[in-house]
């Protein structure tokens, strides 16, 4: 069943309005004629269940009859990922991750960095298709785009972790992780992080880890770990 996001429903909304754009792709691509059943969540965990009352190109209504709560993870996982100099890239770890299951991204700008400017909108358009696309009731956060340095300031009660190309020692992301946990990983740009900004991370007590035996690129080793933290975590409930 076809999943629609909108970040106003609450448990007490019976009745919704989609919008034009909306109400056009409903009826004239997906089909759907009054009778039918939809699903629409607010990313926030809430899942309606209802059926088209009234349909046509310019406004579709839904009657919410169902709905419910979804469970969240057992863990949290948030990646801080420096800008990608190509911005698809960027859009590629973004969809990805979310649906693999990821709860929050900041973009850290780096002293490596090749782009500082990102354009929010769009990534948040990105994730909410990837969170309908997977039928997933949990929107991921994201945040402002943040320097490297402003971001270690910040108070994080998580596991915090870094991982960097510099051959120094470090340890296996699945030897170190702590399952069932909120974990903070931060992820650097082409370049890497600057020698000065991992020494300031581990001042902060961010542990260095790998994630292989190859160099990834800044995307692919943001899916990778993404993937990792949930396959470890499910292999641990399993």
């Amino acid at each position: 069943m076809q999943l629609f996001y909108n970040k106003d429903i609450t448990e007490t909304t019976q009745e919704f309005e989609f919008s034009r754009e909306e109400s056009k792709h409903i009826t004239k691509v997906l089909r759907k004629k009054e009778g039918d059943l939809v699903q629409i969540t607010n990313g926030l965990g809430l899942l309606c269940k209802g059926v088209i009352t009234f349909s046509s190109p310019n406004k579709c209504i839904i009657q919410l009859e169902e709905k419910s709560i979804q469970s969240s993870k057992d863990y949290k996982l948030h990646l801080a990922v420096a800008p990608t100099k190509m911005n698809d890239r960027y859009e590629w770890f973004l969809e990805k991750a979310t649906e693999i299951g990821i709860d929050e991204i900041t973009p850290i700008i780096c002293d490596h960095s090749e782009r500082k400017i990102i354009k929010p909108e769009r990534f948040e358009r990105i994730l909410q298709s990837a969170m309908k696309q997977s039928l997933q009731s949990y929107l991921p956060i994201l945040n402002k785009a943040i320097s490297f340095n402003e971001f270690l300031k910040k108070e994080n009660p998580d596991q915090l972790l870094i991982a960097h190309c510099e051959e120094t020692k470090k340890q296996s992301l699945k030897d170190i992780l702590k399952l069932q946990n909120n974990i903070t990983l931060l992820i650097g740009p082409e370049g890497d992080f600057s020698i000065k900004e991992i020494e300031n991370a581990l001042k902060e007590g961010y542990k260095p880890v790998t994630l292989g035996e190859t160099r990834l690129r800044t995307e692919t080793a943001a899916i990778v770990a993404t993937h990792s933290v949930a396959f470890l975590n499910s292999f641990r409930n399993n």
